[in-house]
């Protein structure tokens, strides 16, 4: 789906600060948050928002790796969008792993 996101990047874009509303951008450390930020472009992003995670975060394999291990996702079909678009199993995802858990927990 992205194989040529590179020639549609804009190098000077940057994430849009309504996606990360509730942090401060200006002592946010973009490597240690990395899920946070892949997290709120899957749930609200636009085009130029998943080329600039792309670059920023190791192209479409290193996305997809950040992707598996987010904790939770607001709706379920984020997790679907990942699973369909970055070619991810849902029983490799965290979030999938995590809700199983804690439905096998409620129904015990």
């Amino acid at each position: 789906m992205w194989t040529n996101w590179k020639e549609k990047d804009d190098p000077s874009a940057t994430i849009p600060s309504h996606l990360l509303w509730d942090m401060d951008l200006k002592n946010f450390d973009w490597e240690e948050c990395k899920q946070i930020v892949v997290e709120r472009v899957i749930e609200r992003g636009a085009d130029q928002d998943f080329y600039t995670i792309f670059r920023m975060y190791g192209g479409v394999e290193g996305v997809r790796e950040i992707a598996k291990n987010i904790k939770h996702f607001r709706w379920p079909w984020d997790a679907n969008f990942v699973s369909m678009v970055f070619d991810v199993k849902k029983e490799d995802m965290l979030c999938y792993k995590r809700k199983q858990l804690r439905e096998a927990l409620l129904n015990s």
